[in-house]
């Protein structure tokens, strides 16, 4: 094999690292950024696809690089430097799966005040609890409640002076984590 053509393989195979370290990160990133943005179940299963199969893709493209830089010792730095490149999607994927977890642990409330008053002093009963000093009329805010087990979740707030109470959700479980709304003192729907 004469040098020039031994060159391009080389290059090829840098190459080949580099676009697929980079469209794993970018396809990755943004099947996390809509799990996050929606917490969908086809999302969160797509992720996990997705997971499985570009590590055995990288695996494959790692271990060729690897076996080029073994017999071409010219251009070996420019291609561990590849394979540097390709394991910086390891400990981005190990981040995407630690903040997945807390998702899947944590109910995303946004509550909304449907009714006509400044509603005070809202507590969120069960799981984790939280709490929300006002909301005004119209007014929403999102509080992240962390699942402790087996719980369902209400909230007491005052209307007018007056306590009320109301469902937001019968039963929730761990690794039951979603993203909802709440219209306080309105219509919802039923959630599971």
């Amino acid at each position: 094999m004469d040098v020039s053509s031994k060159r391009m393989t080389t290059e090829r195979h840098i190459k080949l690292g580099r676009q697929t370290a980079l469209i794993s990160f970018l396809l990755g990133t943004a099947i996390f950024g809509l799990y996050f943005l929606t917490s969908s179940f086809e999302l969160l299963l797509l992720g996990y696809g997705f997971i499985a199969l570009t590590g055995l893709l990288n695996v494959g493209v790692l271990i060729s690089i690897l076996v080029k830089a073994n017999t071409d010792k010219d251009n070996r730095t420019k291609l561990f430097t590849t394979c540097g490149l390709m394991l910086l999607n390891i400990p981005v994927m190990l981040f995407y799966c630690l903040v997945t977890i807390i998702l899947l642990n944590t109910m995303r409330i946004t509550f909304t005040n449907s009714t006509q008053t400044c509603l005070t002093n809202i507590n969120i009963v069960g799981c984790g609890g939280g709490h929300i000093d006002k909301l005004e009329s119209g007014e929403s805010e999102t509080v992240w409640v962390n699942i402790t087990g087996d719980c369902s979740l209400n909230i007491e707030y005052l209307s007018n002076e007056q306590k009320k109470e109301e469902n937001v959700t019968g039963y929730v479980t761990s690794s039951m984590g979603r993203k909802i709304k709440h219209n306080i003192g309105g219509q919802n729907e039923e959630l599971f």
